[in-house]
């Protein structure tokens, strides 16, 4: 048996396109069109590649794109100033703060400082007890873009053990409150579980958010799961560098009934689920009915 493969980028694709097509409505019937605040301090390459792509897939679904990039010297008066006009300019419904910040930033501060409602990244205070507490609220992009894809694979998720590896406040204990949310029976386990091997087998839903490269081999798959591998790690082999995830693939799609590769799975569906949530929090912002489909 080989795994189906989950295509992150197919499926980013079309989630894409529907939230275009929502856009384009929106315009027509309202006049009114969603627009994302990203905020960049610093000249990190990774973080300028990552917001150069937020802004390219911004335009290109219709929405108003404000990019700001600010010196890494900023003061943090100067930051919480700007952010604090984002939060009241009507023409901006999304406002990210593209992290890592520099060091002399303090990020939960800056993070805390967004209006809960503009907060497509699903950080702020608010919206993580709002999510734990089965309320509606802006929902961590990244676990968005896994339950989407599991809805899509699975249909209903009801009654089905999930087991999420990783317990950060991004992925790990927000998807965990996702799947909960979909009435599966969820374990949250990390690299101090013990026996986290028998723990995976257990799953039919197997979620590798641990940031450890290929940590997770076949032998921790139950036969026929369902393998969501969120990590992206660069690595070293035979003098080139290479992406892999938390999970072992190759181990992996020998015994798993379905896997998300690394790159091209669960990557790909991040920007898409910023959008979504930008086209959201448009919508709620107005009183207007929430894209179907596009939210948790």
């Amino acid at each position: 048996m080989t795994a189906a493969i989950i295509d992150g980028k197919a499926f980013a694709a079309k989630v894409r396109a529907q939230v275009a097509e929502h856009v384009a409505r929106l315009k027509d019937e309202s006049g009114i069109q969603p627009g994302l605040a990203v905020v960049l301090v610093g000249e990190d390459p990774a973080s300028q590649v990552y917001v150069s792509s937020k802004g390219k897939q911004t335009i290109e679904v219709g929405m108003a794109s404000f990019e700001h990039k600010l010196p890494a010297d900023t003061s943090e008066t100067d930051l919480l100033a700007l952010i604090d006009r984002l939060n009241r300019d009507p023409a901006v419904h999304g406002i990210l703060v593209q992290l890592p910040l520099p060091s002399h930033l303090n990020s939960e501060l800056v993070i805390n400082s967004i209006e809960p409602s503009k907060d497509v990244d699903g950080f702020h205070i608010s919206n993580v007890g709002l999510l734990g507490t089965g309320q509606k609220s802006m929902v961590p992009c990244t676990p968005l873009g896994c339950l989407m894809m599991l809805r899509d694979h699975h249909g209903k998720l009801a009654g089905m053990n999930a087991v999420v590896v990783g317990r950060s406040n991004i992925v790990g204990k927000p998807m965990a409150q996702l799947l909960l949310g979909d009435s599966c029976t969820v374990t949250i386990a990390h690299s101090r579980t013990r026996d986290l091997a028998a723990v995976c087998r257990g799953a039919d839903i197997l979620v590798a958010a641990v940031g450890r490269p290929e940590m997770l081999t076949g032998d921790y798959v139950k036969p026929g799961a369902t393998v969501i591998d969120v990590g992206i790690n660069r690595i070293e082999r035979n003098g080139k560098m290479k992406l892999v995830g938390d999970v072992e693939y190759a181990s992996a799609v020998a015994v798993a009934g379905a896997v998300t590769p690394v790159p091209g799975g669960v990557g790909p569906m991040t920007i898409a689920c910023l959008l979504a949530n930008t086209l959201t929090a448009c919508c709620r912002a107005h009183g207007l009915p929430e894209p179907a489909g596009l939210t948790a």
